[in-house]
């Protein structure tokens, strides 16, 4: 990829066009498979500084997570394309792939969101070679703030085959490294999604949504038309024969516990307690459903 980028660079230099990508000249991305380091120089860095993004399985931040939990809770934000609430899953009727792949890691990423990550941790006998995590006392008060994406609204996000085509097909009349790159695997998912599904052509941007909040809220503030499900305990099954993977929210009509109050009677795995559970915040609206596919268009082959 990053050799067509710079033959893409190349033409429109020669062709009189802007060069573009000025955020890969600056920051030259890092590419590391199986790293010894997971958490990178997040060691010397600030508390809220990082934003770490997942757009595949957590087994790396879960990881990074069970040996330097401390560490891990400096993170400013942990941003998670994955899982499914009430939309169908997309590898089991309620399961997701991300989540799926590595349904324990996220039950332990999601965890941490809980004022005693204990209570939704993987049960005893769950796969996984990774230690537990502190005791409270020892973790501190911080906790993670973890920024779900699943399926429900990723979905809703796409390329049309006409929209794509309707940018880039002039371009690669012109030569266009990129767009002729583009043009060739964007026409092969549109094929592939032809075959599963009835209806218009239409591949989901379940990852740009991520990036693209990212990049909204760089300056630390929430943009408008951002709207998310604050604090919701989502919680990740790790055994079910049929439903690993599947993300549980309580959908009883039940009142929560106050502050200080006990168990509440008929609650198990104590759903309705204070101070049990996870806090994730779910992304329920984003500024336009259609806006991103012109904006992501734009931004890759200009204006």
């Amino acid at each position: 990829m990053f050799h067509v980028i710079e033959k893409e660079m190349r033409w429109r230099k020669d062709n009189g066009r802007p060069e573009g990508f000025d955020a890969l000249k600056r920051s030259k991305p890092v590419i590391a498979v199986g790293a010894d380091e997971p958490l990178g120089g997040e060691h010397a860095e600030p508390p809220n500084t990082i934003t770490l993004i997942a757009i595949g399985p957590l087994t790396t931040l879960a990881t990074a997570a069970a040996h330097f939990p401390r560490t891990f809770l400096r993170a400013k934000s942990v941003i998670v394309m994955g899982g499914a609430i009430a939309a169908p899953g997309n590898m089991t009727p309620v399961g997701e792939f991300n989540t799926i792949a590595d349904a324990v890691a996220a039950a332990r990423i999601y965890a941490l969101t809980s004022p005693e990550p204990e209570s939704t941790m993987p049960p005893f006998g769950s796969a996984t070679a990774l230690p537990d995590y502190p005791s409270n006392e020892e973790l501190g008060e911080r906790r993670l703030r973890v920024v779900k994406f699943p399926l429900d609204i990723t979905t809703r996000h796409s390329l049309r085959r006409g929209e794509v085509h309707a940018k880039i097909k002039p371009l690669t009349e012109r030569g266009s490294p990129l767009a002729e790159w583009v043009m060739a695997f964007t026409d092969h998912s549109f094929m592939k999604m032809e075959s599963l599904h009835h209806g218009e052509t239409e591949v989901s941007l379940h990852d740009p949504v991520c990036i693209w909040y990212a990049i909204a809220t760089e300056g630390g503030e929430e943009r408008e038309g951002w709207e998310f499900v604050k604090g919701e305990d989502i919680r990740v099954e790790t055994i079910g024969q049929w439903t690993r993977g599947m993300c549980v929210v309580d959908r009883r009509d039940r009142k929560k516990a106050l502050e200080g109050e006990e168990k509440v009677d008929g609650d198990m795995g104590e759903w309705l307690s204070w101070k049990k559970g996870n806090r994730i915040d779910r992304c329920v609206k984003t500024p336009g459903e259609r806006v991103l596919a012109g904006l992501l268009l734009d931004t890759v082959f200009g204006k």
